[in-house]
């Protein structure tokens, strides 16, 4: 069978109050080209579709009908992510079911749906083991949060997601190919940048071995670099198929096509994609940065200033390099750092910079913030 894997797609980010709408439409037909080209059986999507748990309509037409679209060849399986509404994935989770796609919202039984099965053009099996994310707060409560050591906090919630994956799992059956989807943090992953800091701090990860030696692939979703853990199986994230912020400049974008068989080993081929306006960081002089203004084309710029503090500073790079979508310029005595817009700008990162700007930032705090927040959100 041929898989191909993809996930936080994030639709719905914007970049310091910029919508990248066109950018996640071209790349999501560009994904659904590869399936069709590279004629996969199965779309394995490792969660975070979207990128708030309140998407706008244009957000939701977008996930969707690259869902269905995707459908209309082959089967499609899509698990929640952190920033995703379990409850509202459930809600249209009936309706996708109709368009051959299987969507989990959150960690359920093998029997009634925590493992699915399904069956290519040529006979062969497969076997999907579903997890959807599983926030420190549904196992660490905010009590032990605060009076507990981290240590142990760790302990617990990685024990527990073991126990999960080990049912999960059972037996691999080796008449059949044996898949994990999970969205997660595992042990050894390398951040791209863009993630959600509160639900990617290392002590609440889990260990590479909770996956069975005997499994084909495990197809990950939650860190933006795409990349392979070391393991006793092929464990790969398959990143988001945009650059979504300044820390992902030096990543490339893809995804993974995985061919496997019953009793054989899996195959690995990563297929670069190539939509979507790149991310560039550039500082310099006006004289420098007015001999880069050519070679940028669309790419969207963090641009640092090397220049005396003058008033207008600012408006001068963004004449020179428009697509500059934020401007650090020096601080002249008694000025204040140029504060970029809060429109479009996610809760998270908002009370993140707030905490910073206090000379407050704490992770613990950040953590109970974001369970707050999607308390509500989910009420």
């Amino acid at each position: 069978m041929r898989f191909l894997h993809t996930g936080d797609w994030h639709v719905g980010k914007t970049l310091r109050g910029r919508s990248r709408a066109d950018e996640h439409r071209a790349v999501l037909t560009e994904i659904q080209e590869i399936a069709n080209d590279q004629e996969v059986d199965a779309v394995l999507v490792a969660g975070d579709l979207f990128d708030t748990a309140a998407p706008g309509p244009e957000s939701e037409e977008i996930v969707y009908e690259t869902l269905l679209s995707l459908s209309r060849k082959r089967a499609v399986v899509v698990i929640a992510g952190n920033h995703d509404n379990p409850n509202r994935l459930n809600a249209v989770r009936p309706l996708l079911g109709l368009g051959n796609v299987i969507a989990l919202p959150r960690v359920t039984r093998p029997e009634e749906g925590g493992v699915v099965e399904l069956a290519a053009a040529s006979g062969e099996r497969a076997r999907v083991a579903l997890l959807p994310f599983v926030s420190q707060r549904g196992i660490v409560r905010a009590e032990a949060l605060m009076s507990q050591d981290s240590d142990q906090h760790a302990t617990e919630y990685a024990e527990r997601l073991v126990n999960v994956l080990s049912q999960l799992c059972g037996e691999a059956d080796s008449t059949t190919v044996n898949i994990v989807l999970a969205h997660a943090m595992v042990h050894g992953g390398t951040m791209g940048g863009g993630e959600r800091s509160a639900h990617t701090v290392f002590q609440y990860s889990i260990p590479t071995a909770a996956f069975p030696a005997e499994f084909h692939y495990v197809a990950l979703g939650h860190l933006h670099r795409a990349q392979q853990l070391p393991g006793a199986c092929p464990i790969h994230y398959s990143g988001s198929p945009l650059q979504l912020d300044f820390g992902e400049t030096e990543d490339a974008k893809s995804v993974n096509i995985v061919e496997a068989s019953a009793g054989q080993p899996a195959n690995v081929e990563q297929v670069t994609l190539s939509a979507g306006r790149r991310l560039r960081r550039v500082s310099g002089s006006m004289i420098t940065l007015a001999a880069l203004a050519e070679t940028v084309g669309d790419e969207f710029l963090l641009v640092e200033v090397q220049e005396t503090s003058r008033p207008g500073l600012a408006d001068e790079v963004r004449v020179l390099l428009p697509n500059a979508v934020e401007v650090r310029v020096p601080l002249a005595e008694g000025d204040s750092p140029e504060q970029p817009s809060r429109r479009g700008r996610a809760p998270q990162e908002l009370f993140h910079d707030y905490l910073e700007h206090m000379n407050a930032g704490n992770e613990q705090v950040e953590t109970l913030f974001n369970e707050l927040l999607e308390d509500v959100n989910a009420a």
